[in-house]
């Protein structure tokens, strides 16, 4: 099936009761719309985020001010990645056996937890690795210069987004793997699946936010920031499991989230514009 310039194709082989999506060879401003309107939204993103510094910059710190927009875009950041149609068939994989109910949700709720462990295991290594090597390579960079590479960076990916510019997107085109849930027990699975999404390169991510969040990790220069850094994106890409603690069918949540994949895209190019442009002018007063 196509949709705009990226594809996604869908694998009819299910695996149980759950799909498998193949990994998008693309990552773009895929709903079919104007230029004119997708410029305008590009320009209302920069607008908000020169609008928003200023208001900013009367209420709180610059660093204050920039520290929480990048700990809200790495949360965002991270839900966008799993939120997906290819992210949420791999983590489909994961659900409650049989019919809903409050005993089956009870059984699957080991596997939930050992998901988040894996994610958390995750956040340690990859953030201890970027915060080691910042450490030894970037410690002295001061933070202003952090700030701008990295709005900078974001508002070119945001232009991506939006289809007004070609970035690299240097990701492993893979996914977990779906044959692991008939050679392991379901807690085992999660704690697999956990660790591997929660490293993010180990997998396809959708949102170009996780380059800034590496870097913002990175660039740190402190173990324990990094840590905390790839742990909130890890906190958004975990999110979306829990929803298996509701009664909702993976047949709706797979339609719910393809009707919105276009306007998922359209938030993460709008967030990175404005949270770019909001950093920038903080620097700038």
């Amino acid at each position: 099936m196509k949709i705009g310039k990226g594809s996604w194709g869908y694998s009819q082989s299910s695996q149980g009761n759950a799909t498998v999506a193949c990994v998008p060879d693309a990552i773009s401003f895929a709903e079919p719309r104007s230029v004119t309107k997708r410029f305008l939204t590009m320009a209302t993103a920069l607008a908000v985020g020169v609008i928003g510094g200023n208001l900013l910059d009367s209420q709180m710190t610059a660093a204050s001010a920039i520290t929480s927009m990048f700990v809200v875009l790495a949360l965002v950041g991270g839900f966008l990645s799993t939120w997906s149609p290819c992210g949420y068939s791999s983590l489909s994989l994961l659900r409650p056996a049989g019919r809903y109910s409050f005993r089956s949700v009870m059984s699957w709720t080991p596997t939930f937890l050992t998901h988040a462990l894996g994610y958390a295991v995750g956040a340690l290594v990859l953030g201890g690795a970027l915060g080691l090597a910042g450490w030894l390579l970037f410690e002295q960079l001061p933070f202003n210069y952090m700030v701008a590479g990295l709005s900078v960076l974001g508002i070119g990916y945001g232009l991506h987004q939006f289809g007004f510019m070609k970035m690299p997107y240097p990701q492993r085109r893979a996914q977990v793997p779906h044959d692991a849930r008939y050679r392991f027990r379901s807690w085992v699975i999660g704690l697999l699946y956990g660790f591997a999404l929660g490293m993010n390169y180990l997998t396809y991510v959708q949102t170009p936010m996780l380059y800034i969040v590496t870097g913002a990790a990175l660039f740190s220069g402190d173990v324990t920031t990094a840590i905390t850094i790839i742990a909130i994106f890890n906190i958004g890409r975990c999110l979306p499991v829990a929803i298996n603690f509701l009664p909702v069918s993976n047949q709706s949540a797979q339609a719910w989230l393809a009707r919105w994949q276009e306007r998922a895209v359209e938030v993460d190019g709008f967030l990175l514009l404005s949270i770019g442009a909001a950093a920038l002018t903080l620097l700038a007063l």
